[in-house]
């Protein structure tokens, strides 16, 4: 097949890798999660600082009204009963009364906006002079020094009281849903606004392909989606049409040469006395008859029936067709049934095209024959058959463009004399059976058609 050239500019263009990118979708839900999550961490951060100062209020008056009623039941209470007042309120409530010294040590409460609340409120609610502290003697907790009938007294309460919070994990748990609706929000979400551009995408695809009868919904409720979709169903219109006049000028003009080709053939062998000359024209109109035989096969109509064939048998009546050892050698791997869905005409037409293609470009530089390998695997209800060459492979950047109607590169212009359908005529032709055509340069050496048939049971 096509020789491959040296390395050059253009290869190594081709070599760079492909910068990362995301399609649309993930790309849209990503957006979407970053700005949902945001506005629910926000709200989070709002709601805890709308409840912050409530919080520092409610907790201040707690703690006040212990220390009034502890002050209330030991004013009121005779020896006896004081004892038993304050072993009640430790024992139920948390909290402990003790005789305040003044060899005390004792460091403040005040370490933190909350914290600076909280002590300012109950300053108002209990007086200037009330002591607030966080630790006593090296005993940490909540600690307010007061007095009672003019006795210094602390009043030691569970420092969680401060912080009556929703539990961590209610709020772990909420934030959890919070983020998953927003995932599954963000998924919907992305869904919903990318299914037209997917849908527009799959078409475009398929118009690349050569199926012209892709139709998009025209009745949307998105206005620019609607006239989107119209404007594509136009021009896949147009395009069928151009392709059903190319096809069908394409025809005529093959069908009108082949009349006045038989006539030069006839005044050729019958006026020509040199047996050389006679023979190189004969040569020459064989293969301009050929080239009109590749011009029919291209332009021949799309409507194919898709039967139950035997690939094997068509595979090897194709491959004895080359003879010529001395330029083509065929190699067949294959088992001795291989039973695909399609045209046997049309998988004639397949093998025959790369094998001649083979043969005109995949010779081996050192003894210029064409060895060609045909192998297969099954996987599912796919069967992949390969047909690799041993010759110089094709420019890397060149591969998509070898099923162009007309295209040969440059070696190929000076080596053979095709008319550059040969590829485009098998990817037509398993287009019409439902089949798909990749080609890749081998890792060594060669180029390899991949070949992928539907399999029938």
């Amino acid at each position: 097949m096509k020789p491959k050239p040296k390395k050059s500019a253009s290869r190594s263009k081709a070599s760079t890798r492909t910068p990362f990118a995301l399609n649309l979708f993930w790309r849209t839900f990503f957006l979407l999660a970053i700005l949902l999550g945001g506005g629910i961490a926000a709200w989070v951060q709002t709601l805890r600082q709308l409840e912050f100062e409530p919080r520092a209020v409610q907790a201040a008056q707690q703690i006040a009204s212990l220390v009034n009623l502890s002050s209330a039941a030991l004013r009121y209470a005779d020896a006896i009963n004081r004892v038993a007042a304050v072993k009640t309120m430790s024992e139920q409530e948390g909290v402990s009364l003790r005789p305040r010294g003044p060899t005390d040590q004792w460091e403040p409460f005040e370490t933190d906006r909350f914290t600076r609340l909280v002590a300012a409120d109950l300053r108002t609610r209990l007086g200037k002079e009330v002591v607030i502290a966080s630790s006593v003697n090296g005993k940490p907790g909540l600690w307010i020094g007061f007095d009672i009938e003019r006795s210094p007294y602390w009043l030691q309460a569970d420092a969680s009281r401060l912080h009556q919070q929703m539990q961590i994990d209610t709020w772990l748990i909420w934030v959890g849903i919070a983020f998953t609706a927003t995932i599954l929000g963000s998924v919907a979400i992305a869904r919903l606004i990318n299914r037209p551009l997917q849908e527009l995408s799959f078409a475009a695809s398929r118009i690349r392909e050569g199926e012209f009868e892709s139709h998009l919904d025209e009745t949307t409720l998105t206005s620019e989606i609607r006239t989107v979709n119209m404007g594509f169903n136009r021009m896949a219109r147009e395009l069928a049409k151009v392709e059903q006049e190319r096809a069908v000028m394409l025809a005529g003009i093959s069908h009108d040469l082949r009349t006045p080709l038989a006539r030069l053939r006839l005044e050729a062998e019958i006026s020509v006395y040199d047996e050389e000359a006679r023979r190189n024209m004969a040569q020459d109109i064989d293969q301009l008859d050929a080239i009109i035989d590749k011009f029919m096969d291209y332009a021949r109509p799309d409507e194919t029936r898709i039967f139950k064939v035997d690939l094997v048998p068509v595979i090897e009546r194709e491959a004895s067709a080359f003879r010529d050892t001395t330029q083509i050698r065929i190699s067949l791997k294959l088992p001795p049934a291989l039973m695909v869905q399609g045209d046997e005409t049309e998988l004639a037409r397949i093998f025959s095209n790369l094998f001649e293609n083979a043969r005109r470009y995949g010779r081996t530089p050192e003894t210029g024959i064409a060895r060609v390998k045909v192998s297969h695997v099954q996987a599912g209800d796919t069967v992949i058959i390969t047909v690799r060459d041993y010759g110089q492979g094709v420019a890397p950047e060149k591969l998509d463009q070898l099923t162009t109607p007309f295209f040969r590169g440059d070696a190929a212009r000076t080596a053979a004399t095709g008319a550059g359908l040969g590829l485009a005529i098998v990817k037509k032709a398993l287009q019409r059976i439902g089949g798909d055509l990749a080609l890749a340069n081998a890792r060594d050496t060669g180029l390899v058609a991949h070949i992928r048939l539907k399999r029938a049971d």
